[in-house]
């Protein structure tokens, strides 16, 4: 598709744009560990261009979708393919364990240009947020660049198609069909912003208006005279925009919403400059020599510079990097940049891929990407084949878990017994009910209710309710409800304790919401018992406590009679213990944490006027710590999948200690299996 009179004569500009778009994104990245908003000028170039090429291929009556979609494949897939081929061969050396699965997952999802909605699903799911962050993240706004080109040739092709037939010329139908979707992409995307930030960040539509924006632009460029001065100005402006950008706003927590329109007008005001013909035009800058060979490493520079960045912190063991350090990344990834475009890119465009046969480069696209999902094929069965299956037996003598701090607890098998559950599968050690067994309320479409399998009428009726924290005593609650008949009903909500408030995350009004329909599940169920955390907070610098929610929350399960099991929270950590052992091993105090640190001698509820006389505390903060610390195994045990939940294996070596705590608290001690439960 040849280039506007426009494009031709801000080519340069442009080029020295996408430049400085990618330089800003990567040291913002690297040296300020921040989001710079560079990305969002990625999209309305990409929509500037593109939508330029489709709309001189649409008035010319016909757009070629396949040599076009074939030159996009060319253009995008060697580089992509060929990072993540070495990442994932890099991976398997440098990350631990722990964050296989989760980069698996990610790897294909990137390689499918799904990595935006694969984060978005995470964003929505509490438990995967406690991942560390993933070598191929910054796939997510390749992979909203991947669905544009797919998506958008389509919806030029359809807004030409029903010019055709009523007759009209197709510039003002696409300018009126990308002013609709600019304008209610906005408004969703403000919407979404202030309901569920990390969500909107990653979703596709919440984009769409900054790609439309760029094609309007497009549109209307060649027909726009703007005096010289005021494109000088409008230059300039448009630099210091992009560049203060991130020093002056949250942009990875407030993007996109109607904020992101900073970072996308400052490129609008760059391209309306164009070549000013002025010796102090941002235009000259713009088109040097060294920015506009960076513009064509710019693709290759965004690949390599957050794996570069991620195996130099997983390698140096640290959360963050210096001054030097940055420096040596950017400089490693702008050499890998260079390699990859003179390696990859340019010879793969050059070759005759697809000039000879009109299939030829949707063959090599797919043969490409089949050899990067074979090597991630590999590397799950490896994975899948380390994370082994071992379920502890009772009284397995090498890995006793929480039962080695039980009182008169004496050693008896091989001290230098392997760690279970194994390091590739901790992190997705998490107990819970068979899924199978899972439900919609019929009394309220926002709780989700699973239910433990009987034998027969249960002797008792227990509901876990409240955050992650309360489910993950799941797996101590079910061997006990296996064993004596009970039922154990869940209803939980990651980030949303029980409480009458959102202690959580302030101001969350779908979590008070969600509390409230729960007490009315519960009301209506009866059960014999409500299980769930009584404190928050046990983490160093922060003193522990019983918020006001939740003793609130308390007295209205109170006002009928069920009785509550509010159960002391465990310990939270600036990092992952099990992480920590992996890499440093399971005697290093650096992976342990004092214990006055975190818990205070004396719990927080024992000091607390007027609670409610239903409250049972459990407390259960000695199979947690020792006297002196709070260690990340115990009993041959990884304690903990993250760097605050504990593992669903170590939760089940404390069943027999939960059994004891529920029962002589609840005074069920003497409970007979065959007794029928109330209202069962």
């Amino acid at each position: 598709m040849r280039e506007s009179a426009a494009e031709r004569r801000f080519r340069p500009e442009i080029q020295g744009l996408r430049a400085l778009a990618c330089v800003l994104v990567v040291v913002y990245h690297v040296w300020l560990g921040r989001i710079s908003g560079g990305v969002d000028a990625f999209f309305l170039i990409s929509g500037f261009l593109v939508t330029g090429q489709l709309h001189r291929a649409a008035a010319r009556g016909k757009i070629e979708y396949r040599p076009m979609w074939g030159r996009m494949i060319k253009r995008l897939f060697p580089a992509a393919l060929t990072v993540l081929l070495l990442i994932i061969a890099a991976s398997t050396v440098l990350l631990p364990q722990n964050r296989w699965f989760q980069t698996i997952k990610e790897v294909v999802a990137s390689a499918l240009y799904l990595e935006n909605w694969q984060l978005a699903a995470d964003s929505t799911d509490y438990f995967a947020q406690h991942n560390s962050a993933s070598v191929v993240q910054h796939f997510w706004s390749l992979s909203i660049q991947g669905q544009f080109y797919v998506v958008w040739p389509l919806l030029v092709g359809l807004v030409l198609l029903i010019a055709k037939k009523a007759g009209r010329n197709v510039l003002p139908l696409l300018l009126t069909t990308l002013g609709a979707m600019f304008a209610a992409s906005l408004a969703y995307s403000v919407w979404l912003t202030a309901a569920d930030q990390p969500l909107a960040y990653f979703d596709s539509l919440t984009r769409a208006w900054e790609f439309a924006l760029g094609g309007l632009l497009a549109l209307l460029l060649d027909r726009v005279r703007v005096p010289r001065s005021a494109r000088v100005v409008f230059g300039w402006a448009g630099v210091v925009g992009l560049v203060s950008c991130g020093l002056v706003l949250q942009v990875g927590t407030v993007f996109p919403g109607y904020l992101a329109l900073w970072p996308t007008l400052s490129a609008a005001l760059v391209i309306l400059a164009g070549d000013t013909a002025f010796k102090g035009g941002v235009d000259r800058f713009l088109s040097s020599r060294p920015l506009t060979y960076l513009g064509d490493l710019s693709y290759a520079l965004y690949l390599w510079h957050w794996p570069v960045l991620v195996f130099y912190l997983v390698a140096r063991d640290r959360q963050e990097v210096g001054l030097r350090g940055g420096a040596v990344i950017i400089a490693l990834a702008f050499v890998l940049a260079v390699l990859t475009h003179h390696l990859v890119e340019k010879p793969v465009r050059a070759s005759a891929i697809g000039a000879g046969n009109r299939w030829g480069a949707y063959r090599f696209g797919v043969a490409t990407l089949a050899a990067v999902l074979a090597a991630t094929g590999a590397w799950q069965w490896v994975s899948v084949s380390q994370a082994d299956t071992y379920s502890i037996a009772v009284d397995d003598p090498d890995h006793p878990g929480a039962l080695a701090h039980t009182e008169g607890f004496k050693y008896w098998g091989a001290a230098d017994a392997t760690l279970v559950p194994s390091f590739v599968a901790v992190s997705e050690d998490w107990a819970g009910i068979d899924p199978a067994r899972c439900g919609v309320s019929p009394r309220n479409a926002d709780l989700e209710v699973c239910t433990s399998e009987t034998s027969g009428h249960p002797t008792r009726r227990i509901v876990v309710t409240g955050d992650s924290h309360a489910g993950q005593f799941l797996g101590a609650l079910l061997p006990i409800a296996e064993q004596r008949n009970w039922e154990v009903t869940s209803i939980l909500r990651g980030g949303c304790p029980f409480s009458t408030d959102s202690d959580a995350v302030p101001g969350d009004q779908a979590c008070i919401d969600w509390n409230s329909a729960v007490v009315d599940e519960i009301v209506t169920a009866r059960p014999d018992a409500v299980m769930t955390i009584g404190t928050r907070d046990v983490r160093t610098g922060v003193e522990e406590r019983v918020p006001g929610g939740y003793v609130a929350q308390w007295r209205k399960v109170d006002e009928v009679g069920i009785p509550v099991l509010a159960v002391r929270d465990n310990p939270r950590f600036g990092q992952s213990p099990s992480a920590c052992v992996e890499s440093r091993g399971a005697q290093a105090p650096e992976c342990a944490a004092p214990r006055y640190d975190l818990y205070a001698e004396e719990p927080p509820y024992e000091t607390l006027p007027d609670l409610p006389p239903n409250v049972r505390f459990l407390d259960f903060s000695d199979y947690f710590c020792t006297a002196e610390v709070c260690p990340p195994v115990i009993g041959n045990v990884l304690v903990y999948l993250d760097d605050n939940h504990v593992s669903g294996t170590y939760m089940s070596t404390m069943s027999a200690i939960a059994e004891k705590a529920i029962t002589e608290a609840l005074g069920w001690a003497d409970d007979q299996a065959e007794e029928p439960a109330p209202g069962g």
